[in-house]
């Protein structure tokens, strides 16, 4: 028997006045898009932003559904947007944040892990990595250099492959 470990490393910002001027702009942009989500379930606003190879900044927000299931994570909103639109553009960067009207939003959300399997098929689509950057609307922010370092031992396309 053996055993592995898997571990990534990812930037820690005490706040977003310490980002790079296009990175806390982009995560501005996905905090203001939270105004733009349908939440009235949960009452918590998600918004993800993403930085085209263009320079184009585009958002997307979550839209939930009185039957839970039918609603989409708002990652999932702006893959959708940017292959349907912006068909052969490049994600370099996506921005997440939260409003969270039930409590305080200043702690760093993750994607769901349906969001996680999505964002790494895209950026493998794409053929370029797509770097993470993770904050509330105040407090820590976290930059993570790749969608992959979220899904360890992600299932794959190749995993579908037959000889």
């Amino acid at each position: 028997m053996g055993a592995e470990t898997y571990s990534f490393a990812f930037e820690v910002y005490h706040n977003s006045d310490a980002l790079i001027d296009a990175d806390r702009t982009l995560l501005d942009a996905a905090r203001q898009a939270t105004a733009n989500a349908y939440a009235p379930y949960s009452k918590f606003l998600v918004a993800a932003a993403a930085r085209l190879d263009s320079g184009e900044i585009i958002c997307g927000t979550n839209q939930e559904n009185a039957s839970y299931p039918a609603g989409i994570c708002a990652e999932r909103v702006l893959l959708s947007a940017i292959a349907s639109q912006h068909r052969g553009a490049v994600i370099t960067t996506i921005a997440i944040s939260y409003q969270n009207q039930n409590g305080p939003s200043e702690k760093p959300i993750s994607p769901c892990g349906i969001c996680r399997q999505s964002l790494l098929e895209y950026e493998e689509r794409q053929q370029h990595s797509i770097r993470l950057i993770l904050g509330a609307l105040e407090g820590e922010v976290y930059s993570i250099s790749n969608t992959g370092c979220l899904l360890p031992l992600a299932f794959r396309g190749d995993h579908l492959k037959t000889q």
